[in-house]
């Protein structure tokens, strides 16, 4: 098998345009909102702060006049600024000071008596300044308003068109990933299909049903959260990790370090997680097992009184789920928010160290704006890192639910073929078959036997004689191992499963209804099959009181397996089924075995008409429905022991006569 992650891949390049357009959307989102920091960097540095930058004065048309003069900061004076008189504005607490000249270094600031002394290096340098007024203030930030508006209102923009953004890659994203489940399901349930039946003697449905809807389900969630936030994380941390190059390149080396501790997280974390997760999958599998089975035969366990029993059966299996459940919760608790935590503040630790070490000569000394932009975005880092730790559970448990999808989806099975074949007239020839379940284990052994064209052939024998086995040999639902079987001369190895079935119908011991209405119970949703002729079968099998009697009609509904309707009238269902699409080859597998003596008289009319004109194989207990055949063929342990009609059988006082005898008796004593 494929690897998993290939195989889920392949899924969605399905879809991949619509994926790679919300990739794109949520590229330039990702990019909108990460210019946040650089804006406030700028707005901090550039039109906050940057009123400490040195002004010129000017005679004419400065941004702002102070005590008569006025002046324009230097960076916006277009002349050179030889012979400029210049000044600068600090701020030292919370108050700001006006100094008539430009200052040589800055450092720690002290201000006594209008008097501003700067500490650099153990120098003290003295200027004289005049307090501002907050008017006077206000004058020298006013020119910055309109940048700061500017650049607020550009960054809103930027928020708004990220938020669109976010809105159409979220619903892209989502939207693929309900295409790529509605895929897989469909697929998981055409392969179910094709499955032989052999696969389903070996898992329960409950198992199968797990499969195509809960492991399908924990995909989706693959598909909806963890690629989605797998992608929006990458793309995050590739921009922040951008951004913290652009702003100080060492800085960003150390954060980059980030990467191998989560890369060798992962790979610990998934040792662990894969294990427990397997054995949730296959207990939740198993929970279904459990509720399906008990569901279905609720009535015996009532009847047996094994109600205890079977919920302390139930209650092993949830408490293993419960208990491995548990391990994977303290696994995540103990490595998904305290190993981010971690991170986080060993980070904040190396910032601090990187950025507050300047004054003591350990890293460099760098503007307010800057280091806001470094907090800022090493905090948005984060939220991705938490993102993927957070989604690795999800990760593994989709992991492990692909893999037992594709278990299922590559076991082998047959495809649905489209060819067609001619109608058969309905000769079958056994010759010298051999058939087995298991290896060499055979239930079937030197079956010889013809029927022609209309003939009615009887199977009797005691159960586990084979008198089924040839029935699901015949049908293809097994393949025999030794032998030909043919008809009309073609062996039905050479024929596909769907065409050779095409002309066969089978009528069960115990018919199966399927949830709908009589009208598609009958024509099992054919379009080419129409009312008239769904009503005509279920009058000429004898249905047509019953049918009449129901307030819908042909279009009453019917519960799953048709449980409000009686074994009768389910029987005549299925005859009016078996009817409806003319088959030339019919299997009677004993089909009046639970029905009452009052309707017995209706499906035996019933069944001559479907019989009429038809090779028909039944498998009979009650050995006075087939007295009328044409051939009665007795089994013993898959092996034909005798063979004849009712009248010739009974002459040879053989097993089949002892065997009419006893029922014969067990009716007359009955009766009596």
């Amino acid at each position: 098998m494929k690897k998993v992650g290939k195989r889920l891949f392949g899924y969605a390049l399905l879809f991949k345009r619509t994926i790679l357009l919300a990739l794109l959307f949520l590229t330039i989102a990702a990019a909108a909102e990460l210019t946040g920091p650089f804006i406030a960097k700028s707005m901090i540095d550039n039109h906050i702060l940057g009123i400490e930058r040195p002004w010129v004065e000017v005679e004419s048309g400065g941004e702002v006049t102070y005590d008569g003069r006025e002046y324009i900061r230097s960076d916006r004076f277009d002349d050179s600024l030889e012979d400029k008189k210049q000044i600068q504005i600090f701020q030292v607490g919370l108050n700001y000071y006006f100094i008539d000249s430009l200052i040589e270094v800055d450092g720690e600031r002290q201000v006594a008596d209008d008097t501003l002394t700067i500490l650099r290096d153990g120098t003290e340098t003295v200027y004289p300044v005049v307090p501002l007024s907050r008017a006077e203030v206000f004058q020298f930030f006013q020119p910055e308003v309109r940048y700061l508006a500017l650049l607020m209102a550009g960054y809103m923009c930027l928020v708004l068109l990220a938020a669109v953004l976010h809105y159409y890659q979220r619903f892209l994203l989502q939207t693929s990933a309900n295409r790529i489940i509605k895929k897989m399901r469909e697929d998981v349930f055409a392969k179910v299909n094709q499955l032989p039946i052999q696969y389903f003697d070996h898992l329960p449905a409950g198992k199968i049903v797990s499969r195509i809807t809960n492991d399908t389900e924990a995909i989706r969630e693959l598909y909806v959260r963890v690629l989605a936030t797998f992608f929006t994380s990458i793309i995050y941390m590739a921009g922040i990790f951008t951004a913290l190059f652009l702003l100080d390149s060492r800085l960003a080396m150390m954060t980059l370090l980030i990467i191998p501790i989560i890369v060798l997280w992962m790979i610990v974390y998934r040792k662990f997680a894969g294990k427990f997760n397997r054995i949730i999958r296959e207990r939740l599998s198993d929970i279904n097992g459990k509720i399906n089975e008990n569901i279905q035969g609720m009535s015996v366990i009532q009847a047996f009184g094994r109600e205890k029993e079977i919920t302390d059966s139930f209650e092993k299996l949830n408490e293993e789920h419960f208990r491995y459940n548990r391990k994977l919760l303290t696994l995540n608790a103990a490595m998904s928010f305290n190993l981010v935590g971690f991170l986080r503040n060993l980070t904040f630790v190396a910032l601090i160290w990187y950025f507050g070490g300047g004054a003591l000569g350990v890293g460099t000394i760098f503007t307010l704006g800057v280091l806001y932009a470094f907090v800022d975005y090493i905090n948005r880092l984060f939220e991705p890192v938490q993102g993927i730790v957070n989604q690795m559970a999800q990760l593994e448990e989709a992991r492990i639910a692909g893999e037992r999808v594709f278990t299922l989806m590559d076991e082998p099975g047959t495809f649905l073929s489209e060819d067609k074949v001619e109608r058969f007239k309905g000769n079958v020839t056994f010759d010298h078959v051999f058939f087995a379940y298991e290896n060499d284990d055979y239930v079937l052994k030197d079956i010889s036997f013809s029927a022609k064209q209309g003939e009615t052939l009887a199977f009797v024998g005691h159960t586990g004689s084979g008198k089924s086995s040839i029935m699901n040999i015949l049908f293809r639902f097994y393949d025999h191992q030794k032998g030909k079987i043919t008809i009309d001369g073609t062996d039905i190895h050479t024929l596909s499963k769907q065409a050779l079935r095409e002309h066969m119908a089978i009528v069960l011991q115990d018919p199966f209804l399927f949830t709908g209405t009589i009208a598609s119970n009958v024509s099992m949703n054919d379009p080419s099959i129409t009312r008239e002729q769904i009503i005509d079968a279920l009058e000429k099998v004898g249905a047509g009181d019953m049918i009449r009697a129901l307030p819908g009609g042909i279009d009453e509904e019917v519960k799953e397996k048709g449980s409000t309707l009686s074994a009768g009238q389910r029987q005549l269902i299925s005859f009016a089924r078996a009817l409806v699409f003319n088959p030339p080859i019919l299997i009677l597998d004993e089909a009046t075995a639970n029905i009452d003596t009052e309707t017995e008289e209706i499906i035996q009319r019933a069944l001559e008409v479907v019989k009429a004109g038809r090779t028909t194989f039944v498998i009979a207990h009650r050995l006075s429905t087939i007295r009328q055949a044409d051939q009665i063929i007795v089994l013993d342990h898959g092996q034909i022991v005798e063979q004849g009609n009712h009248a010739s059988l009974m002459e040879e006082k053989g097993r089949y006569y002892h065997m009419y005898q006893l029922q014969s008796g067990a009716s007359r004593q009955s009766a009596s």
